[in-house]
């Protein structure tokens, strides 16, 4: 998988004020715990924070904090505005290249379903897959072959097989499907019709 290097400056516990006086200076405020480290309270640029934030794509975290390398980690928890929509506060899990990580995946649909070519209706519900794994076995995106997916088929979280990695997802949750339309039921009726039909003397 691949990392992202994140800028911060650690910050001392403070009051709403001077979490607010952070947000006005365009700083996210942030903490960072998890396997056997201290928390960390730190802040990061909005600017570059968004960088992580706005991709379909999953990252490890390289954390800079202070200027030294302080942790690799994985976003945790983020916090929203619930008008403006900006980030107010965001958790990162610290991780370890030797114990299994728990991460969203985002899934890449390729080919062309055979239900589609038939009329059917293709329809993703699922963007990205909870995977646990080490370090060096995340993959960047999960790739799903819609190609053999006949009309009223799906793939559940449960098809995907992936070496070194434990899929976490339920594995009854659907990914996507194709599902017949009304044109291809009228059709088909159509069709059935005609041959049930008698021949004209």
């Amino acid at each position: 998988m691949q990392h992202f290097e994140l800028k911060g400056q650690t910050r001392k516990v403070g009051n709403k004020a001077v979490i607010k006086a952070f947000r006005k200076e365009g700083l996210v405020p942030c903490n960072l715990y998890g396997n056997g480290v201290e928390n960390i309270l730190f802040t990061v640029s909005d600017k570059d924070l968004q960088a992580l934030l706005c991709t379909p794509a999953s990252y490890i975290v390289d954390l800079v904090l202070d200027g030294e390398k302080a942790r690799t980690a994985v976003l945790h928890e983020l916090q929203f505005h619930p008008v403006k929509d900006n980030c107010l506060h965001v958790d990162f899990l610290a991780v370890d290249e030797k114990k299994p990580i728990a991460i969203n995946v985002p899934l890449v649909i390729t080919g062309h379903a055979v239900g589609v070519q038939k009329g059917g209706k293709f329809s993703q519900r699922l963007r990205s897959l909870r995977v646990s794994a080490l370090m060096n076995d995340l993959p960047d995106n999960i790739s799903i072959d819609i190609t053999p997916l006949d009309l009223d088929k799906k793939i559940v979280a449960g098809d995907v097989k992936l070496g070194g990695v434990t899929i976490l997802t339920d594995k009854d949750a659907v990914i996507c499907s194709v599902r017949t339309t009304r044109n291809v039921s009228a059709a088909a009726a159509t069709e059935e019709g005609a041959e049930e039909a008698p021949a004209a003397e």
